[in-house]
């Protein structure tokens, strides 16, 4: 029996149900055939706390959190299990240094270890009181800036009451002005009234009017009405009060008798797995080594320098602030083409780009500004040249094109059977072959895949 103990996993799982519609086809076809949940455990099961742990009948594995035993669960069951020599405490993943997982690796066994636990308890007497006069301050300094901002918003209204009071709407005379100007005044035409209102908001966004979104409820019945006065009212529940508590130490002392291992889950690849990696499967040009310690980083920055199958051209190990410049130089040439090479060109599209093979010779000529150019002139008797085929597709995107063309496809233990007379593989270097008998099915499906290459 396995058992995990920790505030969220049953949400994480009861989440993880309502999305069965968006995993694979193979877990939603046994949903629908066999009716077999996926995420329907026999034997595991998810604890909230110390009590729902003691129903559980032993022996049971226990996965809790956190691995340093710095809080949590694990914290707290530390405190109960490592006295029992029976039981066994697995730390998962290297601890951080002056941690109680730390300390209780480096004592190991029949060692005494000191526990900080925390409990929360609620708050009694004057403190209680002191907390419900502060909550009280802290809602009535809310209730005062709210009345604040509604000063401001009627002064701001009042403003613009007074600005559209003094707009006209018809034309005014030039005689009806006290003062005359000696400059030429312009005629001032009707305007509409309007009032632009003034959009509210904070940093969560624009203030929702409530009213903007109540439906309107349908008038009752003068019958209805006289039932429900004669009808007894309801009696409304108590709202529960949220009862306020504090967080309280206790150090305790406790006897470590159980076992206690270390075995590594983390994934992380050790020295001599990167080594192997770096030298038969990246084989990188350049490198910047970091996140190491300085001695494990030089040691890997020497071991890439002194191999033969690597030829690393440039390693850096910088510092922590040290900056590194791991540029390097490009020879990019800027040519042009000739008109007549453009239009006898053969372009191919393959996803966002259109590719042409081009058989020519570059001619370094004088511009205008008596600038050397570089000219792309087509060859007279142009070479013959093996097709290449770019855009590699998926065997998925080309079953969906057959299937568009009428012919049945099907994946059958990783090979795609066409009509049952084409089979469509992809061998270990990544190329896709096509196997079957000669006929029209064939040379079908044969044109289909080649219409989904940039050929060139």
């Amino acid at each position: 029996v396995v058992s995990t103990q920790s505030t969220g996993g049953f949400n994480v799982v009861d989440f993880a149900k309502n999305m069965l519609e968006w995993m694979s086809d193979t877990v939603t076809k046994q949903f629908e055939e066999q009716r077999s949940y996926p995420f329907h455990f026999k034997h595991l099961n998810l604890c909230h706390s110390l009590q729902e742990l003691e129903k559980i009948p032993s022996p049971y594995v226990l996965l809790t959190s956190m691995a340093d035993l710095s809080c949590g669960f694990a914290r707290n069951l530390l405190a109960v299990s490592a006295e029992a020599k029976e039981n066994c405490i697995i730390v998962t993943q290297r601890t951080k240094p002056d941690t109680l997982a730390s300390k209780l690796l480096s004592n190991a066994i029949n060692n005494t270890i000191d526990i900080t636990i925390g409990k929360r308890v609620p708050l009694e007497g004057k403190e209680l009181e002191e907390h419900f006069t502060s909550v009280a301050k802290k809602q009535q300094e809310v209730e005062k800036m709210e009345v604040e901002e509604e000063g401001e918003e009627t002064d701001e209204e009042q403003e613009d009451d007074q600005a559209l009071v003094q707009r006209h709407d018809v034309p005014i005379p030039e005689e009806t002005h006290s003062k005359k100007s000696f400059f030429k005044q312009h005629k001032v035409y009707p305007m509409f009234p309007f009032h632009e209102e003034k959009i509210k908001w904070d940093e969560y966004g624009e203030f929702i009017k409530h009213e903007h979104f109540r439906i309107e409820e349908e008038p009752v019945k003068e019958e209805e009405m006289e039932t429900e006065k004669a009808k007894p009212a309801p009696v409304a529940p108590a709202a529960p009060t949220e009862i306020p508590t504090k967080c309280v130490t206790s150090r305790i002392k406790t006897q470590v008798n159980c076992k206690v291992k270390f075995i590594d889950f983390e994934g992380r690849s050790d020295g001599e797995s990167i080594k192997r990696i770096l030298a038969a499967v990246l084989k990188p040009r350049q490198m910047v080594i970091v996140h190491g310690t300085p001695d494990s980083s030089r040691h890997l920055a020497e071991f890439c320098r002194d191999s033969k199958d690597m030829g690393v051209s440039q390693i850096f190990v910088p510092g922590i602030g040290e900056t590194v410049d791991a540029t390097s130089e490009r020879h990019i040439y800027q040519v042009k083409l000739k008109d007549a090479l453009v239009t006898a060109a053969k372009f191919s599209r393959a996803n966002d780009a259109e590719l042409a093979w081009i058989d020519a010779v570059i001619d370094v000529q004088l511009n205008a500004d008596k600038e050397q150019v570089a000219m792309l002139e087509p060859l007279t008797n142009k070479p013959s040249h093996v097709p290449v085929f770019i855009n590699e597709p998926r065997l998925s995107n080309l079953r969906q094109t057959l299937i568009k063309s009428g012919i049945q496809a099907e994946f059958n233990g990783g090979v795609l059977v066409c009509n049952n007379k084409v089979a469509i593989r992809r061998n270990a270097s990544g190329t896709i072959q096509v196997e079957g008998t000669v006929c029209d099915d064939y040379y079908k499906i044969r044109s289909l895949l080649y219409s989904m290459y940039a050929i060139i």
